[in-house]
């Protein structure tokens, strides 16, 4: 879905945590100076530093009815979504600081107006390490140089989601490290408790929340919370795309139940209640990973929710196998108010170590649609090819909101 030269963002609002601290930017484009806030919190909930020239204050600042008043008419945009994206690990550093992990997939990143990614582990060095030093069967802790944050950059990437159960594999200060380096490179980031991450188009602003099961990320458990930090950023942006990092993993968990998943002994939440809270709430796209495979994709009141993306590029560090190594990369075009126009799904296989080529026989498109409708019947999506389409009958419902007077009801 090329939408010709790319258009950069600027990030300007970089963070809205629980702590209550608001910071706003207005720095510049991510292809010079980086923008946003600099450096990275000391640990999970505490508030970012904004740059020189940033205004920062308390949660009421720019959260209010003014706030909304202040916002841009909106426009429509094309935003991209891969899964899990892991830069290099203690299984392999990649060559050329992991720029050719998403070669394969950058022309489509970079023909965006935005593009994210699920950063899954952390960048730098030392730091507690969860396993203990060594992992185990039913332990991974990855983290790559700082240095290979640049891949996220060379590939268009604009925000990354670390709401995942690898941002904090070294502590609070791999988590540190990990933003410094995102940020180190123009790319903004989301996920940390309470963070709402704002992106300005020439003529939007959009806001990007990340939500998980762990206690460095914003609750995916806590409907109550996430409904209420979802709100907030409704008042923030024209249009709100939030992550979700959750569900069971493997390649038998495709299909997406009801109820709550559990992984590792870890209660992941139930991702179905939560992308269905997260829409009434105000959200206009919902994109997860987190089960390391594709699952089937919905519209609810308008609005595209695509469960998991599954794993879209590593270094020896995800198992590959048939279903695991079938992978997609997700275009929409959203309209001003954030409703789905149009989308493609373009397949993709991952290398026996990990790295995207395109798929000539197109599994992921043929597996997401088969999931759509097996799972979620008239509000399944079909994938025609590689064009998303709803499923014949559906018509979508007016949206109910809670907050009347969001910009984009």
């Amino acid at each position: 879905m090329a939408r010709g030269r790319r258009r950069r963002a600027r990030v300007v609002a970089a963070a809205l945590l629980a702590a209550g601290a608001v910071a706003m930017t207005a720095g510049p484009a991510a292809a010079g100076a980086p923008s946003g806030h600099e450096g990275g919190a000391a640990g999970a909930g505490a508030a970012a530093r904004p740059p020189a020239g940033a205004v920062a204050g308390g949660a009421a600042a720019g959260a209010g009815p003014t706030a909304a008043a202040r916002l841009p008419p909106g426009q429509p945009f094309s935003f991209a979504w891969g899964g899990d994206v892991t830069l290099g690990s203690s299984y392999g550093d990649p060559p050329n600081q992991a720029r050719g992990l998403l070669a394969a997939v950058a022309p489509e990143l970079r023909a965006s107006d935005l593009a994210a990614v699920n950063l899954e582990g952390t960048l730098g060095s030392g730091g507690p390490n969860k396993c203990g030093g060594s992992d185990s069967g039913d332990c991974f802790a990855f983290q790559a140089p700082a240095a290979n944050a640049v891949a996220l950059r060379a590939a268009g990437l604009d925000v990354v989601n670390l709401a995942n159960n690898h941002a904090f594999d070294f502590g609070a200060s791999g988590q540190a490290q990990t933003v410094a380096a995102v940020h180190g490179q123009g790319v903004a980031e989301t996920g940390r408790p309470g963070e709402i991450t704002v992106l300005s188009l020439p003529h939007a602003k959009v806001a990007f929340l990340g939500f998980s099961a762990y206690p460095w990320t914003s609750p995916i458990r806590d409907l109550a919370v996430a409904r209420a930090q979802i709100a907030r950023a409704t008042k923030l942006a024209n249009v709100v795309v939030v992550f979700v990092h959750a569900g069971a993993e493997g390649a038998d968990k495709t299909h997406t139940p009801y109820g709550d998943e559990i992984a590792y002994g870890e209660n992941r939440g139930n991702v179905r209640a939560f992308a269905h809270a997260a829409v009434a709430a105000g959200a206009d796209l919902v994109v997860g990973s987190g089960p390391h495979v594709l699952r089937g994709a919905e519209l609810d009141h308008g609005r595209l929710i695509a469960y998991s993306l599954g794993n879209l590029a590593g270094y020896r560090n995800f198992g590959i196998g048939p279903v695991t190594g079938t992978s997609a990369l997700l275009q929409v075009q959203l309209a001003a108010n954030g409703a789905f126009v149009a989308g493609t799904l373009t397949s993709l296989r991952l290398s026996p170590v990990g790295i995207p080529a395109l798929d000539p026989a197109d599994g992921g498109a043929k597996l997401v649609s088969r999931l759509s409708r097996e799972d979620f019947g008239s509000a399944g999506i079909t994938v025609a090819g590689a064009q998303i389409v709803p499923h014949a009958g559906y018509a979508p419902p007016p949206r109910p909101r809670a907050h009347a007077d969001a910009p984009n009801a």
